[in-house]
């Protein structure tokens, strides 16, 4: 069951990732994922409402029936709020100024990083698919930086990758955090609270930023994919935590079945927003998923 849910949050992903990009167009990254964590938190009030004023709404769905949990619980909560606004302020504003087709497959190589962390931090250990997977997704990014190069990006020097690199190390982190919490936590009051941190985390940013900043930040014209991205946001946030409430689930394979999401995000960018050097990236992202593969072959023996 867990693997089904992987691959629809993946699934859902992707489209996320597409309307992110819309809704950056022409828009300010701080405001776009002010509203992005607002409208998530809107949505999943009921739930803590519920829960904090005993009203009962849920009390007949195991799901969303959550309980009002300690303060030790809001507290590891809080810190994958900040963990996971760090990944998402880094990747929105790499989104919004680099090639989406150039940085979905370059974010989907971030198993790597979520599986190392695994090995020091959970004792998984690699077996030779694995091993191999890592090194073909490492030529896969020596690939995509030549892709890069043909656009007049390059690396060293491009902070919208440094930044995309940083989302990814924030990820990873989020992933391996993600594990422990699911084992002290119930998934929906980690969905819930940890949405509503983020606005307030975030609200308290953009006014700081507003206060202090000579930088205009307010250039804003409102359009659908904002809303449609907090929404495509909740629902593949709740496959992916509820993939992770099982207690034999790894979580270097449930990285890569949702980084499958980049087959979604790359379809998007070639169709809908006409970007170049489709051929050598999708030639590029033809090693990312092999990588991913043989990662996902790998944890998939090293569970049996």
């Amino acid at each position: 069951m867990w693997i089904l849910a992987s691959f629809v949050s993946a699934f859902l992903i992707g489209l996320q990732d597409i309307a992110r990009k819309k809704a950056l167009v022409g828009n300010s990254v701080l405001l776009v994922l002010l509203l992005n964590v607002f409208f998530c938190a809107l949505i999943l009030a009921p739930v803590m409402i519920s829960a904090q004023a005993g009203l009962g709404w849920f009390e007949n769905n195991t799901w969303l029936a959550i309980p009002r949990g300690s303060w030790a619980a809001h507290g590891w909560v809080f810190l994958k709020a900040v963990i996971v606004l760090a990944s998402w302020l880094s990747m929105y504003f790499a989104l919004k100024y680099l090639p989406i087709t150039l940085t979905a497959p370059i974010h989907a190589t971030y198993p790597i990083l979520t599986l190392l962390g695994a090995i020091v931090i959970f004792g998984e250990r690699l077996n030779l698919y694995q091993w191999a997977g890592i090194l073909v997704s490492v030529y896969s990014l020596v690939l995509l930086k030549q892709s890069g190069k043909n656009e007049g990006i390059f690396f060293a020097r491009n902070k919208w990758i440094w930044l995309l690199g940083i989302s990814a190390l924030f990820s990873a982190a989020s992933g391996l955090y993600d594990k422990f919490l699911m084992r002290q936590v119930h998934f929906m009051f980690v969905q819930s609270w940890y949405t509503f941190y983020q606005f307030v985390l975030m609200l308290v940013f953009v006014g700081v930023f507003a206060r202090f900043s000579k930088e205009k930040i307010f250039d804003f014209r409102w359009h659908w994919s904002i809303l449609a991205v907090s929404v495509l946001m909740v629902v593949s946030e709740f496959f992916y935590l509820y993939a992770l409430k099982d207690p034999q689930v790894m979580i270097s394979m449930v990285s890569m079945i949702r980084r499958s999401s980049v087959l979604v995000t790359f379809l998007g960018g070639a169709l809908l927003f006409q970007e170049k050097n489709l051929r050598a990236k999708a030639l590029d992202l033809c090693f990312v998923l092999i990588g991913m593969i043989l990662l996902g072959i790998g944890s998939y023996i090293g569970v049996k």
